[in-house]
């Protein structure tokens, strides 16, 4: 038995994956999350042999829940399924630990193909996103969306879904200090004196939706 865990914060893509999968003979969707904790703490109950996470996830994006779950969970793979395919992105959750990367517009084509994939422990990519991935090789220059690191991405994330400095603790299991730390440097890289700023910055790089 296969047993896979869904991440995606709209119920509708959430079904469909689900029934897709749910049609493979031998294949269980052992559990559903709408937002990066719940996703951790669903691959955390459930250990899943594939998680299919969707990048732009409420509370925690994709690379700080695909960073947890390869750490805690380390025998579950996890394919990216999003909308987006920047060469940046594409290079930071494979840094981040995943092995596949599928846009939600190839599902129907390479969705079972890219979870018997990760399953066997094999990489998959679409020709889309190889392509996206060769530029992160060719591009020598480092635009805006390279300057942070993945965990000042998380605080730049929860910043711009409203949430304190002390909420933003808690969800990452740090300390405030370190919460101020990484808002100060961020906000430094990105040469911005304001939340507003921090905000814009999120929804042009697909950290939440406008």
């Amino acid at each position: 038995m296969m047993r896979i865990l869904i991440a995606d914060d709209h119920d509708v893509v959430r079904s469909g994956v689900r029934a897709i999968l749910e049609g493979q003979a031998g294949w269980e969707v052992v559990g559903e999350a709408e937002d990066g904790k719940a996703a951790i703490d669903q691959a955390l109950a459930t250990h899943p042999d594939v998680v299919v996470l969707d990048y732009s996830l409420p509370v925690l994006n994709g690379i700080e829940v695909t960073r947890q779950i390869r750490t805690r969970v380390p025998g579950a793979e996890v394919l990216i399924f999003t909308m987006h395919d920047t060469a940046t992105l594409v290079r930071e959750v494979l840094e981040a630990g995943a092995k596949g990367f599928l846009l939600k517009s190839d599902a129907k084509k390479f969705l079972i193909a890219a979870v018997e994939s990760l399953a066997a422990h094999k990489p998959f990519f679409t020709g889309k996103v190889s392509e996206a991935l060769l530029a992160t090789y060719l591009s020598s220059g480092k635009s805006s969306d390279t300057l942070l690191t993945a965990r000042e991405k998380s605080v730049v994330q929860l910043i711009a879904e409203g949430q304190t400095n002390k909420k933003i603790a808690e969800v990452l299991s740090v300390s405030l200090k370190t919460v101020e730390t990484h808002r100060a440097t961020a906000m430094r890289k990105l040469n911005v004196d304001t939340t507003a700023a921090l905000i814009r910055y999120a929804i042009r790089n697909k950290l939440v939706e406008a």
